[in-house]
């Protein structure tokens, strides 16, 4: 079913919705009474917070590749691995699934993030051929699978936990930890910055066009 002229979308029927608790209340309402959320018809200031909030996780992901991760101690010999470099060492002692999950989670997961979101971004604020119904499957699934992307921080977390020796063993995390796990949460707010009801304006903006005289 189309999302254009054809389909009364809650605009056209004088209505808005509520992006956190998904009541609908008439356009005029400008506070949600149910959860006392903001309401808006559409949100124009959204693509400028989705790239300051995309731009800041760039920033914090490139000293979370470059700097260690993990910092381990053994019988006073200390070693420091990046995300790639512990996901090599792990591989190098026969974990392959571990190191194929850790890089997935840490470095291919991350980097098709901030492809999708500067992709949504730009084709809303260009007009595109696209199809809406994908670019909105396409929001969805960053939506989804932003919180796991946060399983190196969880590995690091855990293994800090467990490996407490003393003078023996020991393992703490890195820099890295931190600036990683702020390029999760700042990636997050990015995408839940994009107003996907942006895309489907496009959409009716597009037929508006094609059926101008």
């Amino acid at each position: 079913m189309s999302a254009g002229r054809d389909v009364l979308t809650a605009r056209d029927a004088g209505l808005v919705g509520c992006r956190d608790c998904t009541r609908v209340w008439p356009a005029a309402t400008t506070t949600c009474p149910c959860c006392g959320s903001a309401l808006m018809s559409r949100d124009r200031r959204a693509l400028q917070r989705v790239w300051a909030w995309w731009l800041v996780a760039l920033i914090c992901y490139v000293p979370a590749n470059i700097y260690p991760m993990l910092r381990t101690s053994t019988l006073g010999s200390v070693s420091q691995d990046t995300i790639v470099g512990g996901a090599i060492t792990l591989a190098e002692h026969g974990s392959y699934s571990v190191a194929a999950i850790i890089l997935l989670a840490s470095v291919v997961i991350p980097t098709l993030k901030f492809i999708a979101i500067a992709y949504l971004a730009l084709s809303v604020a260009r007009p595109s051929s696209a199809r809406q119904r994908r670019q909105h499957m396409l929001y969805e699934t960053v939506e989804y699978i932003g919180r796991w992307s946060m399983i190196d921080v969880f590995v690091v977390a855990i293994l800090s936990a467990l490996v407490h020796l003393g003078s023996i063993a020991s393992i703490e995390p890195g820099p890295a930890s931190l600036t990683f796990a702020l390029t999760v949460v700042f990636t997050m707010i990015s995408a839940q910055s994009f107003d996907s009801r942006l895309i489907w304006d496009q959409l009716e903006d597009e037929e508006d066009h094609a059926r101008a005289p």
